[in-house]
């Protein structure tokens, strides 16, 4: 390894290399394209900064002059980017290595100026890197090799012709170092088309998936999800935290709840500018911001110090989503825990999302308001800060409150304060508990009036409202129920209003438009529908009504007795129309069944033969005897019968046969007359005449 490198490392801390690390860099390997496999927060970004030290530096402890740029190194996103670039410039902090990004939302003129001055390493999205290589800021000629990292997210992103573009400009004679967490068909396709022999390096079998993340199930009742979530928070009391919710308007309520309930909150999510983001990290690397709620956009990438803890307020959608999400903790060997909110009716969602994770999570509840209390009595007898000596200013202040109160007292006053800097933990319901749907508040006593006025008149109640509101000098909260019916409406007004009402329509009773006023002595028969008539909750004479549909069912049928009525309960049913008057339709049943021929008063016309009716001379009668007279079906004798009891077979010429397509000599001819003669075509298009030049 290099001695540069290997002085930050061990500023760093590090004390040992990461499976990843270790197998990326064996010196059998320098000068060869890799293709590895490796888990989300294995260390993967100190990985390939170790892989392609050998290839930049050589026996070199620090970098020359920046002319053209010598590595380049692609992220699927603006935060993965800026992510490795603070990784490669404190590994390469010691060798004078000059690291540029080339992030998309980011000013152009910065980035194409930065890379004037000179940058050995450059870091950056598909897309910006492409528009510079396109204008000629980003010259690709020095490049010794090219980082693809999250490989398989860039092709999920529909990134892959920038990627095939940027890998066809750079030399034929560069590395290329291709990290993924999967190698699906496209990723092996895209390695096998660009890179020369590679090593494949998998290392996510060697240890267990997540293994220093402890996974939690958390079973809540549906209206407890965003109590869950507080009372989570307040439980762990963790350094940093990240809420990931499915949708930007989830991001923003949940960021707005947090806000409101106390704690330091930042959200992150695509509708926010670059700036906004970076922003949001820097406060919560810099400990200005204890929770930050945000989409999957933070899922890749991120590493905030001291994470230890994940909820997913909302289900990811898939195993790889519920990994990276997770991994945003339980990095380079810290532990962290991984909180998922089931909800009752979510549970066999969560159930598949951990099997086909392979994942084994711990069931149970939300911690509840009582073993929060606990657990902050435990904190605040076992804080550090009692263990500390007093001093001089303390002493005094001590002995000042100890004179004005008792030491009871001010134990109390203390634990009151504590308290009040803490978010007040919610009383959760039992996981099982189904929400309940808000009862209707009884109207009390009421007197019901009915107006002249319904359906008909397209009377409704947002017109008939501040009407009654105007006219009857009423509060909106005086009103109740309005029913509207077909030729009339009824109103429901409280016992407390009904004076002042009818004081202000006075005897006349009426509204506007004429509309008159009845005070009705009970409440109306609506049924449970509300409409009267009929069974409760069908329409007046509808389906459920009292109106027959015939038949044996009530409808236009004709009735068994050979009429056309309604059915009776106790006989047969009767014809609907009136004794004595004309019936609506003949008595099919007293004429007997219908009988097949021409009708009784029919007389065939004088040379027809066995009762057709014949047509017009010269005009067939249906379309296919006229396209046969007209020679259009190839001249065949239909032969078949006119359809008219007694008919026989037309047998008529089918007229001139039809013309070949390829036969020159016959032409088409509009309707009503010969066609214009043909010009002759000159000599040139195969014809006799001489061509025709143009006048000088």
């Amino acid at each position: 390894m290099n001695p540069s490198l290997s002085e930050a490392l061990a500023e760093r801390g590090y004390d040992s290399l990461t499976p990843v690390q270790q197998a990326v860099s064996d010196p059998d390997l320098v000068g060869q394209d890799l293709l590895v496999s490796a888990q989300t927060g294995s260390g993967k970004t100190v990985g390939f900064g170790l892989a392609m030290a050998p290839t930049l530096l050589g026996e070199e402890t620090r970098f020359g002059r920046a002319h053209a740029p010598l590595a380049l190194v692609v992220a699927p996103t603006r935060e993965l980017a800026f992510q490795v670039m603070r990784e490669l410039r404190w590994l390469y902090g010691n060798t004078g290595a000059r690291v540029a990004s080339c992030v998309g939302g980011m000013d152009m003129r910065d980035e194409r100026r930065a890379l004037e001055r000179g940058a050995h390493i450059v870091v950056g999205t598909p897309g910006r890197l492409r528009d510079h290589i396109t204008r000629g800021s980003l010259d690709m000629n020095g490049l010794k090799v090219i980082v693809l990292d999250e490989a398989d997210e860039m092709l999920d992103l529909g990134f892959r012709e920038d990627l095939e573009f940027m890998l066809g400009e750079a030399p034929e004679e560069r590395r290329i170092l291709l990290f993924s967490a999967t190698v699906p068909p496209m990723i092996a396709k895209l390695a096998q088309q660009f890179q020369r022999d590679a090593q494949r390096i998998n290392t996510m079998g060697e240890t267990k998936q997540h293994a220093d993340i402890t996974y939690k199930a958390v079973r809540v009742a549906p209206q407890d999800s965003e109590n869950a979530i507080f009372n989570l928070l307040r439980y762990h009391d963790a350094d940093s935290a990240i809420v990931f919710a499915n949708t930007r308007a989830a991001v923003a309520h949940l960021t707005a709840r947090l806000s409101n309930r106390g704690f330091s909150v930042v959200s992150l999510s695509g509708e926010l500018t670059q700036s906004e983001r970076s922003n949001a990290l820097q406060a919560m690397r810099d400990g200005r911001a204890q929770v930050c709620v945000a989409t999957d956009v933070a899922a890749r990438g991120i590493d905030l110090p001291n994470l230890s803890l994940v909820i997913h307020a909302d289900l990811p959608s898939n195993t790889e989503s519920l990994l990276h999400r997770s991994g945003r903790t339980g990095r380079a060997g810290r532990q962290g825990v991984s909180a998922l909110i089931v909800p009752a009716n979510a549970s066999k969602k969560a159930e598949r999302l951990l099997k086909w994770a392979k994942i084994t999570a711990e069931w149970g509840a939300a911690p509840s308001a009582d073993e929060i209390r606990r657990l902050d009595e435990d904190r605040l007898l076992n804080d550090p800060a009692w263990a500390e000596e007093i001093n001089e200013d303390e002493a005094a202040f001590a002995e000042k409150l100890l004179a004005a109160h008792a030491p009871e007292a001010i134990a109390a006053a203390y634990l009151r304060l504590y308290r009040s800097r803490q978010s007040a933990p919610e009383e959760l319901l039992p996981p099982e508990t189904k929400p309940e749907r808000p009862a209707r508040e009884s109207f009390g006593p009421s007197q019901w009036f009915s107006l002249s006025v319904g359906r008909d008149q397209r009377a409704e109640p947002r017109w008939l409202l501040p009407m009654l509101c105007s006219a009857g000098g009423l509060e909106k909260s005086a009103i109740g129920a309005i029913r509207v019916q077909r030729d009339e409406t009824y109103i429901e007004l409280a016992e407390h209003s009904v004076a002042l009402f009818k004081e202000n329509l006075g005897d006349a009773m009426s509204l506007e438009d004429g509309i008159k006023v009845t005070v009705m002595d009970k409440a109306p028969d609506l049924g449970r529908g509300g409409k009267p008539g009929g069974k409760p909750g069908g329409k007046p004479g509808g389906k459920f009504g009292g109106k027959p549909r015939g038949n044996d069912r009530g409808g236009f049928g004709r009735d068994r007795d050979g009429g056309f009525g309604g059915r009776s309960e106790d006989g047969p049913r009767k014809p609907r129309h009136k004794p004595g008057g004309k019936p609506r339709f003949d008595d099919q049943a007293d004429r007997g069944p219908r009988k097949s021929g021409p009708k009784p008063d029919f007389k065939p016309r004088q040379g027809d033969e066995g009762g057709a009716r014949p047509s017009k001379p010269g005009r067939p009668k249906d379309k296919a005897a006229k396209y046969q007279a007209e020679g259009k079906f190839g001249g065949k004798p239909s032969g078949k019968p006119s359809g008219k009891p007694g008919g026989k077979p037309s047998g008529k010429p089918a007229g001139k046969p039809v013309g070949d397509a390829k036969d020159a000599s016959q032409r088409f001819v509009p309707p009503g007359g010969k066609g214009k003669p043909r010009k002759p075509l000159p000599a040139h298009r195969g014809g006799d005449q001489p061509p025709r030049r143009k006048k000088p």
